[in-house]
């Protein structure tokens, strides 16, 4: 027998408790989840399941920036905002196909599609389909927890700036993310603890194996590159990358504002798992294109520092996501980060003479910060240009 505790929308708090069959209580946890009304939640083996109003999970977009919603100032005003070319396929690498006898014309595939796209797709990568199940169950119960609850500064035993939502510098929508996301290091996976949820071991081995994946794919294109084989094992420690997971909640049509607007990723690679819905759209040849959504393949990005360690061979594209206007999106990424220390230098014997300056990675992150700071946007690697 299963208990649940309805969660009404006008009163805020739990007003019925009923004993229901476990078939008529999964009918009816369904038809409410599916008209929007509220979302359920059951825990382990006691059958306790309660409803709680999707109006308490959203964060407070409208509410928190009046100004921004309301003021026609403030709104983009651009039709060309959400403009989108086509939707395209990325390159897709099978890594099963890699072997002793076609090593090299697989190398230039992957480094073919690094340097024209900035983007590629992975299959037969090593990560089981139910680690991403697994995963996708996680990010749901934590980002369906009361908004009061996820915005706590202890939330899940981690910092007070992990959980990050909207954009409290945006001075006009276009610089706005309708989105929500838990910005998590590695190291601090192993501290993650809630008395109503338990993501420790879903997320810690999806990072795991990203990981290891990421080292590899970098090798790969690093040998492309002839660059050292062992500038990846000596630079990017476990502790250095970490997770990002997002939550693109519905986002009315008639909002002249993105999920996460566009930018580009301040690593070597960014390894991307996305649900169905899609939404991520890439910029090439100064077109905006849409990416067909694949949840049985991993995207692949290369990041700032890649391009720089290339000496501008490996593109980092700018990239954006839009959010759907009546069903959420989730994804997950892994940036694949050296430690504050590493220095990049471009590869000379690649494009001579060198492109970028040499710098570390803490001077590169310093400098993002800066420019945030003092324009509203990320400018990059066009700081370090020689």
């Amino acid at each position: 027998m299963h208990f649940f505790c309805y969660l009404s929308i006008d009163t805020k708090f739990c007003v019925l408790i009923l004993i229901l069959y476990a078939y008529s209580f999964k009918k009816t946890a369904q038809m409410l989840a599916y008209e929007g009304v509220c979302q359920a939640y059951v825990f382990g083996s006691t059958n306790l399941c309660f409803f709680i109003s999707m109006d308490d999970i959203e964060p407070p977009f409208e509410e928190t920036y009046p100004t921004l919603f309301h003021n026609s100032t403030a709104r983009a005003n651009d039709k060309t905002l959400f403009a989108v070319d086509k939707e395209c396929e990325l390159p897709l690498i099978d890594l099963a196909r890699l072997n002793f006898w076609s090593f090299d014309q697989w190398i230039e595939e992957m480094a073919e599609a690094a340097s024209q796209w900035g983007f590629f797709q992975v299959m037969n990568h090593g990560i089981p389909q139910k680690v991403f199940e697994s995963m996708r169950k996680e990010q749901m119960k934590i980002f369906h927890q009361p908004f009061r609850k996820k915005s706590e500064q202890n939330f899940m035993n981690l910092s007070a700036d992990s959980y990050r939502w909207g954009n409290p510098k945006a001075t006009s929508l276009r610089q706005f993310l309708w989105s929500e996301a838990f910005h998590i290091p590695v190291a601090d996976i192993s501290k993650l603890e809630d008395e109503s949820i338990n993501p420790r071991s879903s997320i810690g081995l999806f990072a795991t194996k990203a990981a290891n994946l990421a080292e590899r794919l970098a090798e790969y294109l690093a040998h492309n590159l002839r660059i050292k084989s062992s500038y990846f094992r000596d630079n990017c420690l476990p502790s250095s990358s970490y997770l990002r997971m997002n939550r693109y909640p519905p986002c009315p049509p008639s909002f002249e504002v993105l999920g996460l607007i566009p930018h580009t990723d301040s690593d070597f690679l960014t390894l991307l798992y996305q649900d169905h819905v899609g939404g991520l759209q890439l910029k090439k040849d100064g077109r905006w294109l849409s990416v067909k959504p694949n949840p049985d393949v991993l995207i692949v990005n290369v990041g700032d520092l890649f391009q720089a360690l290339s000496n501008g061979v490996y593109k980092s594209v700018e990239h954006r996501v839009v959010s759907h206007p009546k069903v959420e999106r989730y994804s997950v990424a892994y940036f694949y980060c050296p430690s504050y220390e590493a220095v990049i230098e471009s590869t000379e014997n690649i494009i001579k003479p060198a492109i970028y300056r040499k710098f570390s990675f803490r001077e590169y992150k310093q400098q993002i910060q800066e420019d945030v700071r003092a324009t509203g946007n990320k400018v990059g690697l066009s700081r370090f240009l020689l």
